[in-house]
């Protein structure tokens, strides 16, 4: 379920960029390994180079400059919409290991 969702995702987020000119502007030159880890061991993560994410890996990557912590409930409803990320993050349900700019800009496009 959750591989399902995050490839979704990322398929809408690769979408927006090849129709978005001005989202592919800003993304021009960012490249970050983002890492998704879930609190029953399971872990995924995507690369973001050259505006487009390359597809959804199982497992950790060492050297993630995003680390996103949570359960897989949590993920599922910010995904569905059913709750913010914001939310998620002051519950305390969701964690971010990134840097400040890496956290505003993923605000920014998730």
């Amino acid at each position: 379920m959750v591989r399902e969702l995050l490839e979704q995702t990322v398929e809408r987020f690769n979408e927006k960029s090849r129709t978005d000119e001005k989202f592919r502007r800003e993304l021009k030159g960012i490249r970050r390994t983002v890492q998704l880890e879930l609190d029953d061991g399971r872990a995924y993560h995507f690369n973001l180079r050259d505006t487009l994410i390359d597809g959804v890996h199982d497992g950790k990557k060492d050297g993630a400059e995003i680390r996103i912590i949570t359960d897989a409930d949590t993920f599922r409803d910010i995904v569905n919409g059913e709750m913010s990320p914001m939310r998620a993050y002051a519950t305390k349900k969701i964690k971010f290991k990134a840097s400040l700019q890496d956290m505003l800009m993923m605000r920014k496009f998730f």
